[in-house]
């Protein structure tokens, strides 16, 4: 694919600054409901807030990790960066890789086991050890993936590693 102008990758790198706010905000935000779910004294108020962290989850974290997957993924394609001339991208792909493998596996799982737990039992799933667990580890897993959102924030402003070297080719040389 041809290479984009200024102007077309000022708007792509735009586009995937913007997925990557979503994504950090929402989980933030997510992350504020977990705790605030952790004093709750109404069975509505529990549903309600393990709910919004699965709205949260649904309709902003997943589409924004995607389009910041796929934005990336454009901006390596069709920019100088590439894919693996540069260790600051390299890691981060490694990195959003990971929360993206974490949140799928991991964090969509509990956070949908505990609405669905402070659904059917009310107060009653407080005394749950399935659904201690799972919102424990909503509170934690937002935790892990707010923090290596910033720390691939950060990557991306400061570039801390240079380009890769690579070792020129031996040419053949012929007797």
């Amino acid at each position: 694919m041809p290479k984009i102008s200024i102007n077309q990758k000022n708007w792509l790198l735009s586009a995937h600054v913007g997925f990557a706010a979503l994504w950090t905000g929402a989980v933030l935000s997510m992350f504020l409901l977990s705790l605030r779910n952790t004093h709750s004294t109404h069975a509505e108020a529990l549903y309600t807030l393990d709910s919004a962290i699965n709205l949260l989850d649904d309709w902003i974290v997943i589409p924004s990790a995607i389009g910041s997957v796929m934005t990336a993924t454009l901006l390596c394609w069709v920019t100088n960066y590439g894919f693996t001339k540069f260790y600051w991208v390299i890691t981060k792909w490694v990195l959003t890789t990971g929360l993206v493998i974490f949140g799928t596996f991991w964090l969509f799982p509990w956070g949908n086991a505990a609405a669905l737990f402070s659904e059917q039992e009310g107060l009653q799933a407080l005394n749950n050890p399935v659904y201690r667990f799972d919102v424990k580890g909503v509170l934690l897993g937002t935790v892990i993936q707010v923090f290596f959102l910033f720390i691939i924030i950060g990557i991306s402003v400061l570039k801390p590693w240079r380009r890769r070297t690579t070792k020129a080719k031996n040419p053949v040389s012929t007797p």
